[in-house]
C-alpha cells in the first residue's frame, strides 16, 4: 500500500468514527480511482466498558402520533427515503417480513387476524429513560389501548442509522400490530454522541459483550419495562434493521436467557467485525476471522434484500451458518429439516423463504431473501424511511415466528 493510499484509509478510519460513513466510502472509491481526497477529522465519543444497571422513571404516557398506512397496505413502488440509507454512514444494518399464527401458552399469546390500516392506533406512546455507568439512552414505549394489566409480550425494536423510534415505529407499522395483537413494543434510540449517525456501534468491541457498552443499556431498557409492565418473562423478543439488526445479533448472542427469539434485518453475524475498517469490509464483504462461533442460540428469522448494496446479502448466509452451526445443523446437509418455499407478493417482489428445522421437527432459524430488494424493510409503509412496500411483510413474518417461540424456563 503507498503513501497515498495508507493515508487515505486512515482518513476514511476517521470519517467513519465519527459516524460519516458516506464521507469515508466515498473516499476511498475516490482513492481506489486515483482521485484526490479531502481532509478533516472527527472523533467518536468512546463507550464506557462497565455497565452497573439503574432503573430510571418511566415519563407519564403521551398520546402517540396517528401511523398511517397499516397492516396490507397494497405493494407500490419502494420508498426510500432521506436519499442517504440507514447503512451509509456507519457499519451494518438490519430488515423482517411478516404472518401470525395464534398459539396458546402461558400468559397472553399474539392474536391472530389482520388490523386495518384505516383504524389508528388508540394506545398509548409513552417516554422513557434508563442510565447506567454505560451512558443514557431514552426510548419510547407503545401500550395498546387492550392492555389492562394482563401478562403480555415485549418487542424491542431496534432501528438503523439516521432513524429515530417515531420514523421506525411508521415505517414498520409495529404498534399497529401491536394494537391488534395485544403486545407491548419498545424502541430504544441511540444518541449522536455516542454515532453521530445514530447508528449502533456493532462493530465496537466494547459494544460487543454482555454487561458492557450499549448491549448493557438495551438489556436494562428491556428489564426496566417487564419490571415497570405486567410483562410475560417467556415471550421478550428482539428485532432490528441494519445498524440496530446487528444489535439484535449482539443481544441474542450475549443475552440469550433474556430474549425468546430474534429477529433480523439486514443485519450481520455476531462480531462480523473489530473495528471500523473491518466492519467496512464486512458490509460489503460479509464477516472476516472475527466472527465468533456460538455455542448458545435462541430462534432466528432474517430477512435481506438480494440488490442490497450497503450491506451485502452474503451477510445473511454468515449470519444463517453461525446459527446453525451452534445448533448442530449444517445448511444444505439435512434435507429432511430443511424446507425451501418460493413466492411473490401479488403485484409485487419475489422471495424465497429457507426453514431449518431441529430434531423434534421445530423451525428454528427462518431465512426470508427478498429478490431485487435493496436496502430497506420488507414490505413496510412509505410513512417511515428506508421501505419497500412492494416485498412481503418483513414485520407481520417476524410476529409470526415470534408467536411460535417462547422461553422453556
Amino acid at each position: 500500500m503507498n503513501d497515498h493510499m495508507q493515508a487515505a484509509m486512515a482518513e476514511a478510519t476517521h470519517l467513519t468514527r465519527a459516524g460519516r460513513l458516506a464521507e469515508a466510502i466515498a473516499l476511498i472509491q475516490r482513492t481506489l480511482a486515483g482521485m484526490s481526497a479531502p481532509t478533516g477529522r472527527s472523533t467518536r465519543a468512546d463507550a464506557p466498558n462497565e455497565a452497573v444497571v439503574r432503573v430510571g422513571e418511566v415519563t407519564p404516557p403521551l398520546p402517540g402520533p396517528a401511523i398511517q398506512g397499516g397492516v396490507g397496505a397494497s405493494p407500490g413502488p419502494a420508498s426510500v427515503r432521506p436519499a442517504v440509507p440507514p447503512g451509509t454512514r456507519a457499519p451494518g444494518m438490519l430488515q423482517l417480513p411478516g404472518s401470525l399464527h395464534d398459539f396458546t401458552r402461558q400468559g397472553q399469546a399474539f392474536r391472530p387476524g389482520i388490523v386495518s390500516p384505516s383504524s389508528p392506533p388508540g394506545g398509548k406512546f409513552v417516554d422513557g429513560t434508563y442510565s447506567n455507568t454505560a451512558g443514557t439512552r431514552t426510548y419510547k414505549l407503545y401500550i395498546p389501548r387492550s392492555y389492562t394489566g394482563q401478562a403480555v409480550p415485549l418487542v424491542m425494536m431496534l432501528h438503523g442509522c439516521t432513524q429515530n423510534s417515531v420514523d421506525f415505529a411508521a415505517g414498520t407499522r409495529m404498534n399497529r400490530f401491536a394494537e391488534g395483537k395485544t403486545f407491548l413494543v419498545a424502541y430504544p434510540e441511540q444518541v449522536s454522541s455516542a454515532n453521530n449517525s445514530r447508528c449502533w456501534n456493532w462493530f465496537q468491541p466494547a459494544d460487543q459483550q454482555r454487561g458492557m457498552g450499549e448491549p448493557s443499556v438495551i438489556a436494562g431498557i428491556t428489564r426496566q419495562i417487564m419490571n415497570s409492565y405486567h410483562v410475560d418473562v417467556n415471550r421478550v423478543y428482539v428485532a432490528g434493521m441494519s445498524a440496530g439488526g446487528a444489535m439484535a445479533v449482539i443481544m441474542a448472542a450475549t443475552y440469550p436467557e433474556l430474549y425468546a427469539a430474534v429477529g433480523v434485518h439486514s443485519g450481520l453475524a455476531y462480531r462480523a467485525a473489530h473495528d471500523v475498517r473491518s466492519g467496512l469490509a464486512a458490509m460489503r464483504r460479509g464477516a472476516g476471522q472475527s466472527a465468533r462461533q456460538l455455542t448458545t442460540v435462541i430462534p432466528l428469522i432474517a430477512f435481506h434484500g438480494d440488490h442490497d448494496t450497503t450491506v451485502s446479502p452474503v451477510n445473511a448466509d454468515h449470519l444463517l451458518d453461525q446459527w446453525l452451526q451452534a445448533t448442530g445443523h449444517e445448511r444444505g446437509r439435512s434435507a429432511q429439516s430443511t424446507k425451501v418455499e418460493r413466492g411473490q407478493v401479488a403485484g409485487g417482489r419475489a422471495y424465497t423463504r429457507s426453514i431449518y428445522h431441529d430434531a423434534s421437527g421445530h423451525a428454528i432459524v427462518e431465512k426470508w431473501l427478498v429478490h431485487q430488494a435493496g436496502h430497506v424493510w420488507s414490505g413496510g409503509s412509505s410513512d417511515g424511511s428506508f421501505t419497500d412496500p412492494s416485498g412481503p411483510d418483513a414485520s407481520n413474518e417476524l410476529l409470526r415466528f415470534f408467536a411460535e417461540h417462547s422461553r422453556k424456563r
